[in-house]
């Protein structure tokens, strides 16, 4: 089986919202569950869908906290509870660093390998490709494929214009996208996508179907839907916690 799957764990953009995680993805397939950000409240979704134990790697994208505090509550499960050691986690050297200010030492309970632009890494029969998107801090976007699949997943994790899923340079069916804000909080300053710029982003690079992520709780969802699609040119998802993803 090639198959992909993605769960979304967590949605919101930049704080929690009432009953609403902040961004957290996982992946399953070629025998194996990545947690792809891990960021507050994603850590208790996961275990709606699987036991604490049953991660096989963890891939961070950037070093603010929406997208990996909840690291710390799974350090403390393995390494006092679970007894879980050298678990892989991807990310940037930034995001280790900021890690390690709040854990401690990572090891023995994490193996940490800094990625960077460009770099691919296998995690068990997926291949997951890293590529720098353009926002305040150094942020990787990501894209999953089983490694005999002609085509993937991407997901966008947080960034301004000038950034696209092109720049993987790969089939993407499915792309998981940002959008922070509405039209009329974009600006030459904003380094994070709206609803019209993410779709239209996303129709330029050719992807066939587009998950909007990362709104803002205290805005109506169907306003991010409306502006996505006009500018995508087809219907376009809103991501909501514990919808799944095939591709």
């Amino acid at each position: 089986m090639t198959a992909v799957e993605l769960t979304v764990l967590g949605c919101s953009g930049s704080y929690p919202g009432p009953a609403s995680a902040c961004s957290g993805y996982l992946v399953e397939g070629g025998g194996v569950r990545v947690l792809v950000d891990l960021g507050p409240g994603t850590l208790a979704n996961f275990q709606v869908h699987h036991p604490i134990d049953a991660v096989d790697a963890i891939v961070l994208t950037h070093s603010h906290p929406d997208h990996w505090v909840d690291l710390t509550g799974l350090e403390v499960a393995y390494k006092y509870h679970v007894g879980r050691q050298a678990v892989p986690v991807y990310g940037t050297a930034e995001n280790r660093a900021k890690a390690e200010q709040l854990i401690g030492d990572l090891e023995p309970t994490f193996a940490w390998h800094d990625v960077t632009d460009g770099d691919t890494v296998e995690i068990g029969e997926l291949l997951v490709s890293f590529s720098r998107t353009v926002h305040y801090v150094d942020t990787l976007a990501v894209r999953v494929a089983h490694r005999a699949a002609s085509t993937g997943l991407a997901y966008s994790a947080d960034t301004g214009p000038g950034w696209s899923f092109a720049a993987f340079g790969a089939p993407i069916e499915l792309a998981l996208c940002e959008a922070t804000n509405l039209a009329d909080g974009e600006g030459d300053d904003v380094l994070h996508l709206s609803a019209r710029q993410a779709g239209a982003m996303a129709r330029a690079a050719g992807v066939p179907r587009l998950v909007l992520t990362h709104l803002l709780p205290s805005t109506d969802p169907e306003r991010y839907r409306a502006e996505g699609e006009a500018a995508f040119g087809g219907p376009v998802e809103i991501a909501r916690e514990h919808a799944s993803y095939v591709v």
